[in-house]
Formats: C-alpha cells, structure tokens, sequence
C-alpha cells in the first residue's frame, strides 16, 4: 500500500501545489481505507466478558476464579498498584480523547468511521480494568472514583493549533507508550496474578494495531506533504504530554511508574528513535528551509531525551508517597 503523492498527480496535469492540510487527508482517504482494513483483518475482537466472568449463570470453575481474585490479587506490590491506577484512570479518559479526533479529523468521512471503531475498541479497556480492580478489591474504590471523576472534569486540551497533523504524530507516540505501560504492568503484575496479566495483555495487543494505524496514516502524510508534516511533528514529539497528565496526583504516580521500570524518559526516548527510523525522517530530502531545519532537529532529538533522562535520574531523591487510594500507607522509591 502506498497513498499517491500531490507531486505525481501533479505530473499528470492535476494542480496540487501547497493543497491544505484538509485536502491531504481528503487525498489519503483510500489509504486510510485500506489501513483500516488491515486493522480490522489483524485483530481479535474480544470483550470484557470473555476474560472476567460475569454472567448471571456462571459455572462453578468461574466462581471459584472469582472468589480467588481478591486472595490472589493481595500479593501484588503498590508499584504495580499505582500503575494499573494510572492506566485505568488514562484509559477512562476515553471521552476526551474521541472529542478530539472528531474535532481535529473531521465529523464525516472515512474518518469518523475510524474514530468510531477505535472508540469502541478503547472503551473495553476501561470498562475490563475497572471490573478487575473492583472484583479483586485492590484499592480504595470511592477514592479512585473520585480521581476519575476529577480527570473527566478537567478535561484534556492539547494546544494543537487545529492542526490534525499533530493529532496524528501524538497518537502515534501515544498510543506506542500506551502499549508499553499495559504490557510492563502486565508482566510485573503476572508474577502475582496471571488474571491481570492475561487482559493487560489482551489491551496492550489492541494498542499496538491502534499504534500501527495512526503511526501509518502519518507516514502518508509525510509523503504528501513532507515539510509541514516534519514542523508538526516537531511540535509534538519533544516534550509528549502524556493523556492523563490533568488527573490529581498525575506528577506522583507518574515517578512511581518510572522509578518501578514500567515507563519512563529512557522508554519514550526508544519510541522516538522507532519513530524516526520507521518513517525514515533522516533520508527524507528535497525539503525547504523550514523542513530542513524541522530535520535537523528531529534527529538531534534521541540525543537530547538521553541527557534529559540521565539528568532525571541523576537528580532523583527517593521519596515516599501517599495515594488515598491505596489508604494513604507509606510507598518509597
């Protein structure tokens, strides 16, 4: 697959110089067509139920599993704890995020088909993490509620100069991390409770096709319109704001999160590197100044979010934190 770039068409007689951004997703439509299909042949639908029971008429193996849960769930660590928080609460921040694709992509289209489909992939993730943690009983649960409903509220507004380019770049990074935080927190917890591990797993295959779609439809548009894709891209890409970052307590439960090895600058500095060699951002030529310059950059980037991490970590002190959450008890990294 390969969208048809504004330079060949305009070989052919079509006037395509300098086209809009809107008329460059117009253009990648067919594109984006076929990656949803790809998408859609790669993954396995499944639901909440099929990994936690909760039929009204269950067997008696799937209520011993449940009468288990929270016994098998009270060795997990508070590291792991704190993660699983945080992913949960990002990953009910669902409504903010279908806002923005629908503002920034477009109401109609092939688009919006997209946006909903990906929305009601995204919507099990929530809904199957919330009916763990509360069959499990591994926090406080109105606290959390509390969090989650502070974090609706509040809202998410990435100051993105209606610019769908830099949607695309973000979702692109964000969904990659997104995969890594489930899985990392799927393998850490696994060593306590396979339950949360098998459906964290289940999430973070649904963030990788989501990562593959959007980190695709971009490469499309850098082949359509290369400079300001490479500008966008560079509005974005050096300093990620993660989704969840308006959620209460976001700053400490993020440095648990780093400081356990789930996610951190070392990690998002390997997305970036991906990125970059995966849409062969250094080879690109032909561009203007402005692209160039968007370049240079874009590949001085890798070495800027090392020293950004090798500072963080020689900065560090360890501290110790409270989450109501977890009932306020001591947790020191």
């Amino acid at each position: 697959m390969s969208p048809v770039s504004f330079t060949q068409k305009a070989k052919a007689g079509i006037e395509a110089i300098e086209p809009g951004r809107k008329e460059v997703l117009h253009e990648l439509e067919s594109w984006v067509s076929d990656l949803m299909e790809r998408h859609k042949e790669k993954r396995r639908l499944w639901f909440p139920s099929d990994l936690l029971p909760s039929e009204e008429r269950i067997s008696y193996e799937d209520t011993l599993l449940l009468e288990k849960l929270p016994e098998n769930a009270r060795g997990l660590p508070d590291e792991a704890r704190v993660s699983l928080a945080l992913n949960l609460l990002t990953e009910e921040g669902l409504p903010h995020f279908h806002r923005l694709v629908a503002t920034y992509l477009g109401p109609d289209s092939i688009y919006a088909r997209w946006n909903r489909l990906w929305t009601a992939e995204e919507d099990r993730h929530g809904t199957i993490i919330r009916d763990y943690t509360r069959a499990a009983r591994i926090f406080n649960a109105r606290e959390l509620d509390r969090l989650q409903y502070d974090y609706i509220e509040a809202g998410f507004n990435p100051d993105w100069k209606a610019d769908p380019y830099r949607l695309l770049a973000y979702t692109s990074l964000q969904e990659r991390a997104t995969q890594w935080a489930h899985a990392k927190t799927g393998r850490l917890a696994g060593k306590y409770e396979p339950v949360l591990r098998r459906l964290l797993g289940h999430i973070a295959g649904d963030e990788s096709r989501h990562h593959a779609f959007y980190r695709d439809v971009f490469k499309g548009i850098l082949q359509l319109d290369v400079n300001r894709a490479l500008n966008s891209l560079l509005k974005v890409m050096p300093a990620l704001q993660m989704p969840g970052h308006t959620i209460p307590e976001y700053e400490a439960m993020s440095r648990v999160v780093y400081r356990s090895g789930i996610y951190g600058p070392w990690k998002y500095m390997e997305i970036v590197e991906e990125l970059l060699d995966y849409w062969k951002i250094g080879a690109m030529t032909g561009l203007n100044g402005a692209g160039q310059k968007a370049q240079d950059a874009l590949m001085a980037l890798p070495r800027r979010l090392k020293r950004f991490a090798e500072r963080a970590d020689q900065k560090y002190t360890p501290r110790t934190y409270r989450f109501p959450f977890l009932y306020n008890r001591p947790l020191a990294c």
